[in-house]
């Protein structure tokens, strides 16, 4: 018979999905399941979110919309990049999709040719090397261990573009580890990439209306604004404003490339349907209460979290200060086994964790740093300190 695309065999189907599925199946098989796991903020836009779309759908065009995005959605995010520092962009730099993953494949279609280097740092967001697998590039994977904060230094981002790969994808605030660079350290690495002029710069950056500390959100383009002729910001609706399941990624670059993602939006999704454009105009545009509220409700779980990581013997966690994620060295645990149960990676360590007390987190190695695990602690409010004391009872358990 007929034979699939190589690329096909490229693709690997999402390990976080799976982990979530797992957990999902147990639940409705009658376990008591407290899940870490599916990077969702668990919490609804506001109503004004709903209204608009009903409104919408009430006169409904039934007509395809802009490959681009509508006007009003792009105007709405004009002024939300514009609060956030990036100024002297227009409609011709900018694009949507049906969510951030889209984009982000989109512009490895645009940027990338089979064989070309994209780099970036570890840990990654799963997808950034499945995409690169799908579109034949070479990743360069830059490993940032717990030692550094799971940060990106200098001289890591030096020596990776002396390589003069195609694309640079950086992640800020980062899933999984939820770090967030401060000015001083976002301006030291646009230093070098202002040394090397050859490389497109990808920011997502998608978290970042979810900063903790004051640290405030910060963009290499600011440090450095002759970037902004290579540097594409990417961002969602999804996280900030409780809608994943709404589908709406945008970005803003050259006008070149935005116009390559629009090309290539024209030769698939076509648009972004008018009623989910109509909800994410509503939500960039309207009150923001519902995202300022979650933000500060996300900074108190975070300390909640981290001092129950770190009250463990030999696991370390680095203070996350943005986004909703953990992301612990468990590797103490390698090597020991919990009720005759053998671990050895952590795999074997989330499976055991998710057999014996019914928590599912993500392995660190779906995201490059197999040391780790990460935890999404955006659960129910009453299940975070009973998943948090399982776990703390799965270490004192080991033998």
């Amino acid at each position: 018979m007929p034979q699939l695309a190589q690329r096909v065999g490229r693709a690997k189907p999402s390990a976080i999905m799976l982990i979530a599925a797992k957990a999902k199946q147990l639940k409705a098989a009658g376990r008591d399941i407290i899940s870490f796991s599916i990077g969702v903020p668990n919490f609804l836009p506001g109503e004004h979110v709903y209204a608009a779309a009903r409104e919408a759908l009430s006169h409904d065009s039934g007509q395809y919309g802009s490959n681009r995005g509508a006007d009003a959605l792009l105007d709405a995010f004009l002024k939300h990049i514009e609060a956030l520092g990036f100024h002297g962009y227009g409609h011709a730099n900018l694009s949507v999709g049906i969510g951030a993953k889209q984009v982000l494949y989109n512009l490895a279609e645009a940027l990338l040719d089979e064989g070309d280097e994209i780099a970036f740092a570890a840990p990654y967001w799963t997808t950034y090397h499945d995409i690169a697998d799908i579109v034949g590039a070479k990743a360069n994977v830059l490993p940032c261990g717990p030692a550094q904060n799971y940060k990106l230094t200098p001289s890591q981002l030096d020596a990776a573009l002396a390589r003069k790969p195609k694309v640079f994808l950086f992640n800020n605030p980062s899933n999984p580890t939820g770090m967030v660079y401060t000015r001083e350290e976002i301006a030291a690495l646009a230093e070098v990439l202002a040394k090397h002029p050859d490389t497109w710069i990808i920011t997502d950056d998608i978290y970042n209306s979810m900063v903790f500390d004051g640290i405030g959100y910060h963009n290499f383009v600011f440090a450095k604004p002759e970037l902004k002729d290579r540097l594409i910001f990417v961002d969602s609706v999804s996280k900030t404003y409780g809608m994943p399941g709404w589908r709406v990624g945008l970005l803003a670059g050259p006008e070149s490339v935005a116009k390559a993602v629009t090309t290539l939006n024209s030769n698939h999704i076509t648009s972004v349907p008018e009623v989910i454009t109509a909800a994410a105009v509503a939500a960039l545009s309207g009150p923001q209460d519902i995202p300022q509220a979650k933000c500060v409700e996300f900074a108190a779980r975070r300390d909640t979290v981290v001092a129950a990581l770190n009250a463990i013997p030999g696991v370390t966690c680095p203070r996350p200060q943005g986004a909703f994620y953990a992301f612990p060295d468990i590797s103490v645990a390698f090597g020991k086994s919990h009720n005759g149960t053998k671990i050895s990676n952590d795999v074997e360590f989330c499976a055991a964790l998710l057999e014996a007390k019914g928590v599912a987190c993500v392995p660190g190695s779906a995201f490059g740093e197999p040391r780790a695990l990460r935890i999404s602690y955006t659960c129910p409010p009453a299940q975070l300190q009973p998943g948090l004391q399982r776990i703390q009872e799965f270490f004192a358990e080991l033998a």
